[in-house]
């Protein structure tokens, strides 16, 4: 099956910012090489047109990192002319970049509307929460000019969203944060929960986020979004409308709630290939753009034991009622029983209460959509 998302890392985890939480910090402290540096337009050209040449119907180019915007306006403008000329087949072609937004300017603006990227921008509520963990390079607060870059893409009418990483402040402060986003016209968000270092039991850093304070964090989010979506007046938030979309009978669109791990073949910047932006390790490693087809990284023995090792749920994930929703949540979460090799999920009392007190409402809110599809 082709891959229709190509997650690329043009500078590996270079970055202007030192975000306290950042998971892939920790994950190149993990690695014998920790920063595989600039990627090269050979590297670049290789990555496109093998998936050019794989892909169906449509596929997305998105740029990850560290700090994409680092490697520069002309390697992205590269990427696009790529794209057009290994084209053959009439493929929808979708360019997304996921950015601090530090360094944006209105050449970056103009180039984003021009091509019609999908720009995400990293911001974590409020100027006091967000600045608490998210400092430029120099221990610096970054939000006012973020915030102001965020105006420019705006003004120049790109498409972008927020994406919120949700630690314990976040998680404290959500009503606060809701109206903020509200007030700034911030109308398509994603919140994600915030990664302990891999390896270390959870909860142990200051920016932590515990299974209560995250059951209570989605519970309060939902009922707000709840109460403006009944006045038709809701931001798009991911993750409710993946939970609703599938209880109209649609597939999750997004990794975490489908339960079993697909390879995204994730290109780091020197070439190689790896199962997931979350597993950027050695002992994943699949193989290398630069020598190795698409087809034959996921074929490896390394991609086959990836997804594999994602299937294995304890038994009380099966049984729940709620399993159909939450499928396990994303493995990075999961915590490993030592006795039985099966895995749990740490947020899992976390949705357990999130579903038991929103669930019912989900459901009559996809009931509502299917009869007006009808």
């Amino acid at each position: 099956m082709p891959l229709h998302t190509i997650l690329i890392k043009p500078v590996s985890g270079l970055c202007n910012m030192r975000c306290d939480y950042c998971f892939y910090c920790d994950e190149m402290e993990k690695r014998e090489v920790a920063s595989y540096g600039m990627m090269s337009e050979d590297t670049l050209k290789n990555i496109v047109k093998k998936a050019m040449r794989q892909a169906r119907g449509e596929i997305c180019f998105a740029f990850q990192g560290g700090e994409p915007t680092l490697r520069g306006l002309e390697f992205f403008r590269k990427a696009v002319e790529l794209e057009a000329r290994f084209n053959r087949g009439g493929v929808r072609v979708l360019n997304a970049i996921q950015t601090n937004g530090l360094g944006l300017d209105e050449e970056w603006c103009r180039f984003f509307r021009d091509n019609n990227f999908l720009v995400g921008v990293s911001v974590d509520g409020t100027a006091a929460i967000h600045d608490l963990y998210r400092m430029d390079a120099a221990g610096n607060p970054t939000y006012e000019r973020i915030k102001k870059n965020i105006d420019m893409l705006e003004a120049y009418k790109v498409e972008y969203n927020i994406l919120t990483v949700v630690t314990a402040p976040v998680a404290e402060h959500i009503r606060e944060i809701y109206g903020e986003y509200k007030k700034n016209g911030w109308n398509y968000q994603q919140y994600i929960a915030c990664l302990d270092p891999m390896g270390e039991e959870p909860g142990r850093r200051e920016y932590s986020l515990s299974a209560e304070a995250y059951g209570r964090f989605l519970t309060v989010l939902f009922r707000m979004w709840d109460k403006d979506w009944r006045r038709g007046k809701a931001p798009y938030i991911r993750q409710f409308e993946n939970y609703i979309g599938m209880l109209m009978g649609y597939p999750p669109e997004a990794c975490e709630q489908r339960g079993v791990c697909s390879v995204q073949c994730v290109a780091e910047a020197d070439g190689s290939a790896y199962p997931c932006d979350f597993y950027v390790l050695d002992k994943y490693r699949l193989g290398d753009y630069n020598s190795e087809s698409i087809q034959e990284l996921l074929g490896t023995e390394n991609a086959a034991d990836f997804v594999k090792e994602s299937r294995k749920l304890c038994e009380d994930c099966h049984n729940c009622e709620w399993y159909s929703l939450c499928r396990g949540g994303c493995r990075r979460h999961r915590v490993k029983d030592k006795e039985s090799g099966l895995y749990k999920n740490y947020f899992c009392e976390s949705y357990k209460a999130f579903f038991g007190q929103c669930g019912g409402r989900m459901k009559e809110i996809a009931a509502f959509m299917s009869d007006k599809k009808r």
